[in-house]
């Protein structure tokens, strides 16, 4: 049976099958102290969409290498952002994982080599339910049943084998692998313009009365008789007594024309400017948290009502 990367078998694999979460980039805890060991890479699902391999990338243990871990041999925590895989105990158990490598095919002689190392001589005999990731679908679920350990040695090949022969590897435990979401109520403030008033601006012409003083000049002959020195002197005929004789005076002043002229007095700016002020809003939110009860507490409360 062919596999895939889960990005290439449904794009939208994180809405489908993880309430919009990722798998890809949690990390692996595991060994006997359960000590990070590495990041998850992708998933491998079958052409029916169900989830079949984690891929590890196992930095801290052995470095730039990949390897298969079947889907069953792990628990996810998604509020801790961790996958622990169970089964995957020893560094001497990562080596001998084949490498796995983005690209290549996985078929049944690769997957034989990953199984061999992962199978165990007692296997749990109540296996949970399956998931399965459709096309374009949310994840779906088949009903919990029962089956008998795989025995070591199968009595199969590669055109018999099927995933249903070993649920311990490849049925999902639903029951370690529940999310709860805890939600609460926050105050959402929306903000609304409203007009609280308004300014009209315009011009108006007044006007009133100016007295402008002005100094003018005007001109005027004067006339002024005096006594020479030389009064009493004789002249000659043909000197004195000429009719043509005068003087002859242009006589000017200055007179005011008044007209008016416009100026440009000032320049007024109109603008608007936003002041921030602060409204507190008060009211009661919701915010759900954890309530854990033990089974044991609950039975000793029974037994022991005061």
């Amino acid at each position: 049976m062919l596999l895939y990367k889960i990005e290439d078998f449904n794009p939208h694999y994180r809405q489908a099958a993880f309430d919009d979460d990722d798998i890809k980039g949690l990390d692996v805890y595991g060994g006997s102290t359960y000590d990070k060991i590495g990041t998850i890479d992708t998933v491998l699902v079958d052409e029916t969409g169900r989830f079949r391999y984690f891929v590890v990338e196992t930095g801290s243990w052995i470095f730039d290498k990949k390897v298969l871990l079947p889907i069953a041999l792990c628990r996810i925590d998604f509020n801790g952002r961790r996958v622990y895989a169970i089964n995957l105990r020893s560094k001497d158990q990562v080596e001998k994982l084949p490498r796995y490598e983005h690209g290549m095919v996985v078929d049944y002689d690769y997957e034989e080599q990953v199984r061999g190392i992962y199978r165990t001589s007692t296997v749990e005999a109540s296996v949970p339910v399956e998931a399965s990731l459709p096309l374009e679908a949310p994840v779906r679920v088949s009903t919990t049943h029962s089956v008998s350990p795989q025995a070591s040695n199968p009595a199969y090949d590669r055109d018999t084998y099927t995933y249903d022969r070993e649920p311990e590897l490849y049925q999902i435990n639903e029951q370690d692998h529940q999310k709860l979401k805890l939600y609460e109520e926050r105050l959402v403030a929306d903000k609304t313009r409203r007009q609280t008033g308004e300014v009209i601006i315009g011009k108006q012409v007044e006007t009133k009365t100016v007295q402008l003083q002005l100094p003018v000049k005007q001109e005027r002959v004067v006339i002024e008789r005096t006594t020479p020195e030389y009064a009493g002197s004789r002249v000659t005929p043909d000197t004195a007594f000429k009719q043509e004789e005068m003087v002859h005076f242009e006589i000017y002043e200055e007179t005011v024309n008044i007209k008016k002229q416009a100026f440009v007095r000032e320049e007024v700016q109109v603008r608007k400017e936003v002041e921030q002020d602060t409204v507190e809003a008060t009211d009661t939110v919701r915010r759900e948290e954890l309530d854990v009860k033990t089974e044991w507490e609950s039975e000793r409360k029974k037994s022991n009502p005061l």
